[in-house]
């Protein structure tokens, strides 16, 4: 895929923390600063394998010090918030103003700003994600992304076994490129202050699409007639319980498949920010046929 963040200008490099950094989108937003000559830090939760030419700080996000630590000498923030909670995020907010690097917030396109409460817990945390960001004073530049591409690769082992995807139904949504986010974020991260005229981005992917019509791009991709099923919120619920995931982001889960309401927003923010149209879901299933097999 094209990468076209900006090219370096002559102030020296950024030096930038990357928070998520082991997950689908954060490994992409790494790879694109380095590609682009920012100096990468990674805060992770746990240890992992060394990446050349990208320093590591190892704890939690909630830790007033490995923040402290990670945040020595940083001049920009790409803040992924894992939790649905946002009280503990106080004592980030605390850091960040103490350390003042410039920050870009990964929310959703979920929120309705129409209303103070959202839809389900997911929302709500975003969007009070975003509002402690700027009573903080720290002026974040916000992306909202659809839901992301990468997210049906859970669905690869079910693919390994048949034919038939089944999980919760969602509200149809314009499913993002991760690897387009992670563009659009090493843009902003990349940029100084004189080169941002805008606070909020709203990443969307071209079409909108259901979980059948993901299902049935993938089936095109890897040659086989994948459907998709629905499953009743009880069935999934106890299947994911099952599974292994958390009790709260499984009702989370819940509460967003039944309350979210349906979106048909597809917007052009992808490409003001780097220069090229959203990439559709059927290029990215022909682009990870590899993680289906």
């Amino acid at each position: 895929m094209p990468d076209s963040t900006p090219t370096a200008d002559p102030r020296p490099p950024s030096s930038i923390l990357v928070t998520g950094a082991a997950g689908n989108l954060g490994r992409e937003v790494v790879t694109r600063l380095q590609a682009h000559g920012g100096h990468v830090r990674s805060l992770l939760r746990r240890p992992i394998p060394p990446r050349a030419g990208v320093e590591s700080v190892v704890g939690d996000l909630t830790d007033p010090a490995v923040v402290r630590e990670a945040l020595v000498g940083v001049d920009a923030v790409f803040l992924i918030w894992p939790l649905l909670d946002p009280a503990p995020a106080h004592n980030l907010v605390a850091e960040l103003n103490a350390a003042g690097p410039r920050v870009v917030y990964l929310s959703t396109t979920a929120i309705d700003d129409g209303t103070a409460r959202q839809s389900d817990p997911i929302a709500q945390v975003h969007m009070d994600m975003e509002g402690l960001l700027h009573e903080a004073g720290l002026h974040p530049v916000v992306l909202r992304s659809d839901t992301l591409a990468s997210n049906t690769r859970g669905w690869a082992p079910q693919l390994r076994a048949g034919d038939v995807v089944s999980g919760l139904e969602i509200a149809r949504t314009a499913v993002v490129d991760e690897r387009d986010v992670a563009d659009a974020a090493a843009t902003v991260l990349l940029a100084h202050h004189d080169r941002l005229d805008q606070a909020l981005h709203v990443l969307t992917g071209p079409e909108v699409l259901s979980r059948a019509d993901q299902v049935a791009h993938l089936g095109a991709a890897l040659g086989r007639p994948l459907r998709f099923e629905a499953l009743p919120a009880d069935l999934a619920r106890s299947r994911m319980l099952a599974d292994g995931r958390p009790e709260p982001l499984v009702d989370a889960l819940i509460a967003a498949s039944v309350r979210r309401p349906e979106s048909s927003r597809v917007t052009d923010h992808v490409e003001r920010l780097t220069g090229r149209p959203a990439g559709a879901f059927a290029k990215w299933a022909l682009d990870h046929v590899a993680d289906f097999g």
